[in-house]
């Protein structure tokens, strides 16, 4: 169950998969090389031989118009797949840089980095299988990420998203509810939300707000939360009877681990936005929140749908872990798929290709 995962059986994407083995960039770069040469050992001689037949050009002209300009943006396509990661990590990177002051310590944690990385795209990969399976069966999923503000919910709902299909696997993060919303059932607003055959859910943060922030801040009456807890038990109950599979996550942090990521976030620019009022306001009321999750994880720990808590503070073990986690709850397994071959282009004599007028193109600002 848990080897690489195959999107198909054509040479092409069995050798897509390998790359969520590989090492570092430089092994894709590798992989990208092999790969073109593969590709032109057992496609160049036909292509070449129907080129020339077509074109009534020379070898050579071929072979100038083939290997170099493949390889090159085979190579570029790759890396580009895998920037929007290295983009993130390179976020993480900047507060690292400011912890880790001595060389030893940068070495180490470059080290684990690199790590953290190769074991992500294994996970990754994997992933991508059980969204394959996910579709395949009509299986129905919902997860929920609750926990400490800043524990790290954000960054392995990031994670886990990457790199699938969004029609497929889809957040929600609702906002406070509306003044029509609050006469509502309490459950109304996030049923709307819930997956139909072959999806799944990430809940960022659910229905335990009532038994959180409502209840430390004073959102809800006693009534209501004690209502809380009667129903949620046997409302999960309901939705699993109803064949979806409900999984419920707590992000755990401790307390200076918080200052400390609250800080980060107060002194960058790029992060300040996530930090609201409520956040603040969590520092303040570190022990009202304990005893709430405390009391939140006693009454709705049931067997259908038990509580799984996540340690936080080191946050890539943290991703990794949960995602391991998450794949041993589900027993998904490969989906063959038909060979995919690309057609060729129809190329009709009268097709003519209009430019397109200056006005309407954007500024290059970077090329």
């Amino acid at each position: 169950m848990h080897g690489y995962s195959r999107l198909g059986d054509s040479t092409c994407n069995k050798k897509l998969i390998i790359l969520s083995s590989l090492k570092s960039r430089f092994d894709i770069l590798e992989f990208s090389r092999c790969f073109v040469y593969e590709w032109q050992s057992q496609t160049g001689n036909k292509a070449m031989t129907k080129s020339k037949e077509k074109h009534k050009i020379t070898e050579q002209e071929v072979q100038a118009a083939s290997i170099a300009d493949l390889h090159h943006r085979l190579e570029r396509e790759l890396l580009d797949s895998y920037d929007e990661e290295l983009e993130m990590e390179l976020d993480d990177q900047r507060f690292d840089e400011i912890v880790h002051a001595s060389p030893g310590d940068m070495a180490a944690a470059t080290a684990k980095r690199r790590q953290y990385f190769r074991e992500l795209l294994r996970l990754q990969g994997e992933l991508v299988k059980l969204q394959d399976w996910v579709a395949h069966t009509g299986y129905r999923m919902i997860i929920l990420f609750e926990g400490r503000d800043a524990a790290g919910k954000g960054g392995v709902i990031k994670r886990i998203t990457q790199r699938l299909n969004p029609r497929v696997v889809r957040t929600v993060a609702l906002p406070a509810p509306s003044d029509r919303e609050k006469t509502q059932w309490y459950f109304q607003r996030y049923v709307p939300h819930f997956p139909a055959a072959g999806e799944i859910v990430l809940f960022d943060r659910s229905w335990y707000n009532r038994a959180g922030v409502e209840r430390v801040m004073g959102f809800c009456s006693d009534d209501d939360y004690k209502e809380f807890f009667r129903s949620t038990p046997e409302f999960e109950r309901m939705l699993v009877r109803s064949g979806i599979k409900l999984v419920k996550y707590w992000f755990s942090i401790n307390d200076d681990e918080q200052h400390i990521r609250f800080l980060s976030r107060i002194n960058d620019p790029l992060k300040q936005w996530k930090l609201s009022p409520m956040d603040l306001q969590s520092r303040v009321r570190w022990e009202d929140y304990t005893h709430a999750k405390e009391k939140m994880l006693n009454k709705t720990n049931i067997s259908e749908a038990p509580w799984w808590v996540v340690p936080g503070n080191d946050k890539k073990a943290a991703r990794l872990n949960c995602i391991r986690h998450l794949l041993s709850l589900v027993p998904y397994e490969d989906i063959i798929h038909e060979e995919v071959i690309l057609p060729e282009r129809k190329h009709n004599p009268d097709y003519v290709r209009h430019p397109v007028p200056d006005e309407m193109i954007i500024p290059d600002y970077y090329s």
